[in-house]
């Protein structure tokens, strides 16, 4: 009975379609380590060991990163990826921080922080619903996110928890309940606002400047490295006003300068 060799074009697609297959599932696997690294979180945070919270969400922040930047540069961008990327981030960056700040400062105000935390979760869940239509259209731009990204609140408020080791005793117990309570309201409306951050998606002057970028670059690690706990609040601080000053001071100026040149046209 004659033996039927397989062919060669059929090896060489199989082996194709695995490796694509393999490929498609390295995006995942950060996200679902970005979604692992927020529940031990949230279970950090029940039993009041916030300092590890706040480690399991900037890690979380981390390979939530990189999840996106493994897709875009494999080419393994999908709905499916864009649609658990969103429910990990939920868990990871509203559900997680909501728990700990009430844990940690918001308890003793009664219904108002069971608001605040609550309004933390909805308005995440909200802001990634919109990212996630917008995301669909041509029309948004790259360079911008629409509202303060949900794990950009999610790490201000861990860095926030963070920084309170840099203030005396008596002023932390006095100062950071109502501040905590404060911050948390910014944020939620922030993330449902109109406002727009940065998204650094789109690298013109790094390209443009390669030396000079990779020097700037360096000294930021090194400052960085110096104080993380501080420096990481600072730059997340400058990062959450930037929307605002950028949506209400520099855009509208830029409307004014145009304004002579079309009619000039």
């Amino acid at each position: 009975m004659p033996v039927l060799k397989p062919d060669p074009m059929e090896e060489e697609q199989i082996s194709k379609s695995k490796a694509r297959r393999s490929v498609y599932i390295l995006p995942n696997l950060f996200t679902m380590a970005s979604l692992f690294a927020g529940f031990l979180g949230a279970l950090w945070a029940i039993e009041g060991r916030f300092d590890m919270t706040c480690l399991a969400i900037l890690f979380s922040c981390l390979f939530d990163g990189l999840d996106g930047k493994v897709a875009r540069l494999t080419g393994t961008s999908s709905d499916f990826g864009v649609q658990f990327d969103s429910l990990s981030d939920l868990v990871a960056f509203g559900v997680t921080p909501a728990i700990m700040v009430y844990q940690w400062q918001l308890a003793p105000f009664g219904r108002l922080g069971i608001l605040a935390s609550f309004m933390l979760v909805a308005c995440g869940a909200l802001r990634l619903a919109r990212f996630n239509v917008m995301s669909g259209k041509t029309v948004t731009s790259k360079k911008f996110f629409v509202g303060l990204p949900i794990p950009a609140a999610g790490c201000m408020l861990a860095l926030f928890y963070m920084f309170e080791r840099y203030l005396p005793a008596e002023i932390a117990a006095v100062v950071m309940p109502k501040a905590c309570l404060a911050l948390v309201y910014a944020l939620s409306f922030l993330m449902v606002s109109r406002v727009r951050y940065a998204s650094f998606k789109e690298f013109g002057l790094v390209k443009a400047h390669p030396f000079s970028a990779m020097v700037t670059a360096m000294l930021l690690f090194v400052v960085v490295a110096s104080e993380p706990w501080l420096m990481g609040f600072l730059l997340f601080s400058a990062y959450l006003l930037s929307g605002p000053f950028y949506t209400f001071f520099v855009l509208p100026r830029r409307a004014k300068l145009r304004e002579p040149l079309q009619e000039l046209s």
